[in-house]
């Protein structure tokens, strides 16, 4: 095996068999003379992490209709009809990216104008936060749902002043149509998310917490027995697939350093934007009865499996600490995480901190949710978004894009959670110092997932991961000593 320099960047660093065996002044004399020398200019940062990603999500919008910026309800629809030019007659319609909330007119949209461009064929259009998604008539028929319907548990079917569904499905109703869409065909899957991860390397990314189905596992599987992955994956299971983890024993931890289970993801609640974050005074959708939220921490906690909440209001946070305040301190490896953590009432905290429990969030989504937060919940923004009262709190951060639902790039999240939100002058008091932003998407990010003995900073016995930055720009990514992305030359 070669040992290996990376030269002209700073500080400098010898690897070997994928380790780093020295950093800085020492990396020259301990790489010797004949290691192979590959010279990056720029800063040398830890490898970021992605600490909440959808690489299901990415994958198929590589392979469906992508309503992301469209600028008003005509060019979504345009783009659907032309999507629709392409299919046979009976081929489901599948997208995502559409964003009422920027149109002119931002009410709903409804099924009649989907059905005038769909063809009669069956669609089903997921709105940007992906809590609530726009279907046509025929999709309402493949999946049985009519005036008659009830709204399932954690889920609405939203409906007309006659009682006909209007072709907007929220939460858990969602599944009532997804589950009628044929799945993509494993070639399809594997061909798409080999090139998200080659795009997230691009971005920087070493290494992500994947949020998906059980379908990613096999894809990543697969794409593993080809050759090496460009990028790290800690695989996060459904709450749905816990019994099948139960049977077999599994445990956080269990795979290797390139592909690893480590939690089970949950919905608490839903999304500001689709107005289901459930909040303390009462609104909102609760996706997850607290009986069960507190039978799942249990069964995790026993089965030594870690838990990732989803939860965006400060009801949905509150109930996750209600949950989990008995299993403090669970097992040796219990990291307890809340995704998102939009809102939080200040009183929890402080609370937050004392259980354990890591803040795993998007600094991107303030960017987006700005006036959306300001417009719904304007008593409410001053502890939204609160990386730095959190931070200031105790609570360990771990940062993260959501992508698909915000774009993936690091540097944009990093941006975020400093510069943006002190120029925008919403709560600056809230930013983070670049640091601290840094960390929470190195070592915070790596402690999350229970890595931190393996990534998250540049030290000797660590796995050499790097991103390379000159001049606020990714330059070169570097995974297990192996450069998986670097910027040609101009």
């Amino acid at each position: 095996m070669q040992t290996i320099l990376f030269a002209g960047c700073l500080p400098e660093v010898a690897a070997f068999d994928g380790k780093i065996i020295a950093v800085g002044a020492g990396a020259r004399a301990a790489a010797g003379r004949k290691a192979e020398t590959v010279r990056l200019r720029g800063t040398a940062w830890p490898g970021l992490v992605d600490s909440h990603i959808h690489l299901e999500g990415l994958a198929e919008r590589r392979v469906s209709v992508d309503l992301t910026g469209a600028a008003d309800r005509a060019a979504a629809l345009a783009r659907i009809k032309e999507e629709a030019r392409e299919l046979p007659k009976d081929a489901w319609i599948t997208g995502s990216g559409w964003y009422n909330d920027l149109w002119p007119d931002p009410s709903f949209p409804n099924r009649r104008q989907l059905d005038q461009v769909a063809g009669g064929r069956p669609a089903y259009l997921r709105r940007k936060d992906g809590h609530s998604a726009w279907v046509s008539t025929a999709a309402l028929r493949a999946a049985a749902i009519d005036r008659t319907t009830e709204n399932p548990p954690g889920g609405v079917i939203d409906r007309d002043d006659a009682g006909e569904p209007t072709g907007i499905v929220r939460e858990t109703a969602m599944e009532l149509v997804a589950k009628a869409i044929p799945p993509p065909a494993d070639a399809d899957l594997d061909a798409a998310l080999a090139h998200v991860l080659a795009d997230l390397a691009r971005l920087g990314l070493t290494s992500v917490h994947s949020m998906d189905t059980a379908r990613t596992l096999g894809s990543l599987q697969r794409l593993m027995a080809r050759g090496p992955l460009p990028v790290r994956v800690t695989y996060n299971l459904p709450l749905a697939d816990l019994p099948h983890a139960e049977r077999m024993g599994v445990r956080s931890g269990w795979g290797d350093p390139w592909l690893r289970i480590w939690g089970v993801k949950a919905f608490l609640d839903g999304s500001l934007g689709s107005r289901t974050a459930e909040m303390l005074d009462g609104s909102g959708t609760a996706r997850l009865t607290q009986p069960d939220l507190v039978d799942m921490i249990e069964r995790c906690a026993r089965a030594e499996l870690n838990v990732c909440l989803h939860a965006i209001g400060d009801g949905a946070v509150r109930r996750a600490l209600d949950a989990l305040a008995p299993h403090r301190n669970a097992w040796s490896m219990w990291r307890p995480r809340i995704e998102h953590a939009q809102c939080v009432n200040p009183k929890d905290m402080t609370r937050m901190a004392k259980l354990g429990v890591i803040a795993s969030m998007q600094p991107i989504h303030a960017v987006a949710d700005r006036e959306l937060a300001d417009a719904q919940w304007p008593a409410l923004t001053a502890s939204s978004y609160a990386w730095r009262a959190l931070e200031k709190a105790g609570v360990k951060l771990a940062f993260g894009s959501d992508a698909p639902v915000e774009v993936a790039d690091p540097l944009a999240g990093i941006e975020a959670a400093t510069t943006w939100r002190r120029s925008a002058k919403w709560h600056p008091e809230l930013a983070l110092t670049r640091a601290s932003a840094v960390r929470a998407y190195t070592s915070g990010a790596a402690y999350a997932a229970g890595m931190e003995n393996d990534v998250g900073s540049l030290r000797a016995g660590k796995l050499c991961d790097m991103t390379v930055v000159e001049d606020g720009q990714v330059v070169a990514t570097v995974a297990g000593g192996r450069v998986t992305w670097r910027r040609k030359p101009a």
